[in-house]
């Protein structure tokens, strides 16, 4: 009983760290067309407000997510960079692990993943924790997230202590999210999204759920 439990925990502990340091592997990730950012490019987006809200209409209805900049400032930055920009449009939930995490944020053009492959940001400290509903930036290590997030579909505080840190969470909308397209789990694969873009996603997992449009209210 207790090497099945030692097993189980190992795995989890495996999973996790896959499912998560692959998760930023994508840098140069997003989901539409705007290659521009707010900045201009680089790594220091413009300061974002305070506070500001993101409605994300999506194949299977629409969420919001309230952003507040003082949880992570240089996170907040960023999406309202990419949000703003147009970046998540048309893509795909290519992650979605039922009572972890639903993850995205890998361009739909090859052309602008490899614009924003490399503009890295400053990590945040967490404040905040890694609960149902909470947003967070992927990350394959200090110091490089780039365009990939998660939403946490449950308690998820072990990831706090990893150094990923919460700049939003879903205030509409999240039995939306728990119904985002799961059965392909972790299949897709990240190089090939970034590689070839939707393309890839159409042709062999053709029932992933997307964003359609996203925009600050």
């Amino acid at each position: 009983m207790a090497r099945r439990k030692m097993k189980k925990s190992t795995l989890l502990l495996v999973t996790l760290a896959f499912v998560l340091s692959v998760s930023g592997c994508s840098s140069g990730s997003t989901a539409n067309a705007g290659s521009g950012a707010a900045s201009g490019g680089g790594g220091t987006p413009k300061k974002a407000p305070d506070t500001y809200k993101v409605r994300f209409d999506t194949s299977k209805g629409p969420f919001v997510v309230e952003v507040h900049r003082d949880w992570a400032p240089n996170g907040a930055d960023r999406f309202y960079e990419l949000v703003t920009s147009g970046f998540y449009d048309e893509g795909r939930f290519f992650r979605v692990v039922p009572g972890f995490m639903v993850q995205w944020g890998i361009s739909r053009d090859p052309k602008i993943a490899a614009e924003w492959r490399d503009k890295n940001i400053q990590d945040d400290p967490v404040t905040q924790s890694n609960v149902r509903g909470f947003i967070s930036f992927a990350t394959r290590g200090p110091n490089t997230r780039t365009t990939q997030l998660f939403i946490n579909f449950g308690d998820n505080a072990r990831l706090d202590s990893m150094g990923f840190a919460p700049f939003g969470k879903v205030i509409e909308g999240m039995e939306i999210v728990d119904q985002i397209y799961s059965v392909y789990g972790e299949t897709p694969q990240q190089q090939l999204i970034e590689t070839q873009g939707n393309a890839y996603l159409k042709e062999q997992f053709p029932q992933l759920d997307y964003i359609k449009t996203t925009k600050v209210e």
